[in-house]
């Protein structure tokens, strides 16, 4: 009984260029070559470099069949001459490919040294390609000096590299170089639209652009990726699916995560860790995620706007994190990032440092450099040489009372809607107090009172719309013996940095 098999060709393969306007991205590479090509300026030696996956080793066949088609060497290919589809394919007799990282030995080049002396089979030029080339070693790199200088007149090396710096000044000075450069992510979703089209595949844009980041410019990557997605999304490619099957944490989900730490909600934050890492997340790509929502936050904080550059539209990003944190204060959240993704690998237990630096970030609000404090510190120093200082407010009057839960639920509630670190300090209030025409809000610790102060004139203007009186607000910090105080916000801000105690 005949079994009837059909052969399956990944995207990468099937999708590999064959002539010059194929190649992705690279427009100045291939308007370079062709120029050469219908010049009739062949070159002995070209160095092709840049990061993978972005068509060194297929402009090399390309260039190589361009060399060896009869009307040629031409720019303009030959697709049913005898050997065009064995160099296409890698198999050409005339054309022969070597793996660098396989034959990096002085002997290997010496066997080369000996072939080249003898003319091709069938073809114009006889052509080496060597990928990787930075891997072969020393002696075999000063083998091939003499080789490449001067060859036969019908043979060509064409070398590929992914680390140029690796290559030997003395072998570059010898090639003609080209630099191919990282795909853009546009370009590569606009690839995978038209295989999405090809195949048949429902594909949001979406999940298409998920795609093409995670491929880091690399068209070969973008193409890999697609198929395994491919795989497991029964024709129809949503960001979704991509999401729960390859244990991804998710745009909304790190939202979410921002909005608690920007309102130093710690308890939120270490609940919402638990509930994506429980979801199969990795501790590194936790880590690797977080830390590009904060880069585009560094880059949204400067003015940039632009999608490409941020990953998402700006709008998506909620307004309450984009407003809250000072630009000091996301450099610290990147570098404690990048600090414990350095050191995951050598953890112990590397979920307990994401949750000891997610409880760090939940604390960026209060977070001030060394520089701003010694600025405020020098502030307070001048003050007192100069002996200027706030009169003493005149003691409260006796006949105080509380305002209603209901009136600081709203007041709170309208500021919520606006500013929700702001809300979340006067949640932290121990209690509000109204005295005729004036409104004072008495905390127990002087940082939230600072906050709180910072922002006082907005704080004003809710309360006064939602008492609908023109009261004066005020913000206190409550004293050990329960009554209230003012206390001058710098001469805290000395008292909690030197540990140190208030002497009247």
């Amino acid at each position: 009984m005949e079994h009837e098999s059909t052969e399956y060709e990944v995207t990468a393969s099937r999708k590999r260029p064959r002539t010059f306007d194929e190649l992705t991205g690279q427009e100045f590479v291939v308007a370079t070559l062709k120029n050469a090509l219908k010049a009739g300026r062949i070159a002995h030696a070209y160095l092709f470099s840049g990061p993978r996956g972005v068509g060194k080793t297929s402009a090399a066949r390309i260039l190589a069949r361009g060399l060896n088609c009869p009307s040629g060497p031409t720019a303009d290919l030959c697709e049913d001459y005898p050997g065009s589809e064995e160099i296409a394919r890698g198999t050409s007799l005339d054309v022969i490919e070597i793996d660098g990282a396989s034959n990096t030995s002085v002997n290997d080049v010496r066997q080369i040294k000996d072939e080249v002396l003898f003319a091709p089979n069938s073809s114009r030029y006889k052509i080496y390609i060597i990928d990787e080339v930075h891997m072969l070693s020393n002696s075999a790199f000063n083998a091939l000096l003499k080789t490449i200088e001067e060859p036969p007149p019908y043979v060509a090396f064409i070398f590929a590299t992914t680390e140029l710096h690796k290559v030997p000044a003395t072998i570059k000075s010898r090639c003609q170089q080209f630099a191919f450069r990282l795909i853009s992510i546009d370009v590569i979703r606009d690839k995978l639209r038209e295989v999405a089209a090809e195949t048949g595949v429902v594909a949001n844009d979406e999940a298409l652009f998920w795609i093409a980041k995670e491929a880091t410019g690399s068209l070969r990557d973008a193409y890999t990726l697609f198929d395994q997605v491919l795989s497991f999304s029964e024709g129809e490619i949503t960001l979704e699916k991509i999401q729960d099957k390859l244990g991804l944490v998710g745009f909304d989900r790190l939202n979410e995560l921002a909005e608690k730490i920007v309102a130093g909600e710690t308890a939120a934050v270490l609940e919402k860790a638990d509930e994506m890492l429980s979801a199969g997340i990795s501790v590194e790509q936790f880590t690797v995620d977080l830390a590009e929502y904060f880069r585009s936050l560094m880059f949204i904080r400067h003015g940039v706007t632009k999608e490409s550059v941020l990953g998402y539209p700006v709008d998506r990003y909620a307004v309450s994190v984009r407003d809250a944190l000072t630009q000091t204060q996301i450099e610290r959240g990147i570098a404690l990032l990048f600090d414990l993704y350095r050191d995951i690998r050598y953890s112990l237990n590397p979920r307990f440092e994401l949750e000891l630096v997610l409880s760090r970030l939940a604390a960026l609000g209060s977070y001030l450099t060394s520089r701003e404090i010694l600025d405020e510190i020098e502030a307070v120093r001048s003050a007192i040489r100069t002996g200027s200082a706030d009169d003493p407010r005149p003691a409260p009057p006796l006949r105080q009372r509380v305002l209603e839960a209901e009136k600081v639920e709203e007041i709170v509630t309208i500021v919520r809607d606006n500013k929700v670190a702001l809300a979340s300090v006067l949640d932290k209030a121990v209690r509000w107090e109204l005295d005729e025409a004036h409104v004072t809000i008495v905390f127990d610790g002087a940082y939230a009172a600072n906050a709180v102060k910072q922002d006082i004139t907005f704080v004003r203007d809710v309360v006064r719309n939602a008492l609908d009186e023109a009261v004066n607000v005020t913000v206190t910090v409550e004293s050990n013996d329960g009554e209230p105080r003012e206390i001058d916000e710098k001469v805290e801000l000395v008292r909690k940095v030197f540990r140190g105690e208030v002497v009247q």
